[in-house]
């Protein structure tokens, strides 16, 4: 249900009656779960492309899912996970007017997520250096659906990572007004929508990690 909360970042000068902000955390979430969809949207096209082309080259991306460092894979998966569960923790901490509890376990997370951003750079580099990207000379040579895997690899693992990215720019704005109060238990949505959003990046991981590192 909306409601009006009186905030003192808006009390009137000389005693005056304190502006009533808006704050109507039910048609927040809503807009969050519409943006969701959206996401969801995006990537299940990218997945049914996906599915489309192993069905037609499946020798060619069992191949090239022999290339990709399982270990590596699977540490960022753990990484996504454990991120998640700081990030649930973070909520449930505000929830119980445990700001600091809940600004370390927000830093934790984006500490996470720096770690996968930095593991995904490092593999993709070593990837550069042998020539195995789209339009390198190295791929060229290489049989059409490997070629088409890669494709598929470096659009969707990037796309994901720049969700990351965003993911972690929400979380850092959600930090900060924590910091500064204007986020705190009764007053909390913010801090919900961002993890659902976070949420749903690790959900994607979950999915791109079979799909592509251990169908060879």
């Amino acid at each position: 249900m909306s409601e009006y909360v009186p905030t003192a970042d808006h009390a009137a000068p000389h005693g005056g009656a304190a502006h009533a902000e808006h704050y109507d955390p039910v048609a927040a979430k809503i807009g969050m779960w519409l943006f969701l969809f959206t996401e969801v949207l995006l990537f299940g096209t990218l997945f049914i492309a996906f599915a489309v082309y192993l069905s037609v080259y499946h020798f060619n991306f069992s191949e090239g899912s022999r290339q990709l460092d399982r270990v590596i894979g699977a540490t960022n998966t753990v990484i996504l996970l454990t991120s998640s569960l700081t990030m649930a923790l973070s909520i449930a901490a505000l929830e119980r007017s445990s700001k600091r509890m809940s600004l370390l376990l927000m830093a934790v997370t984006l500490l996470f997520a720096a770690a996968f951003l930095c593991i995904k750079a490092f593999e993709w580099h070593h990837k550069f250096e042998h020539g195995v990207y789209p339009t390198s000379a190295t791929m060229l040579t290489r049989h059409p659906g490997e070629q088409v895997f890669f494709g598929l690899y470096y659009t969707m693992t990037g796309l994901h990572a720049l969700h990351v990215i965003i993911g972690g720019a929400a979380i850092l704005a959600a930090m900060v007004l924590v910091a500064r109060g204007r986020v705190h238990a009764g007053r909390i949505s913010f801090i919900e929508n961002t993890g659902l959003y976070w949420h749903l990046v690790d959900l994607i991981w979950i999915l791109l990690f079979p799909l592509y590192y251990l169908i060879g």
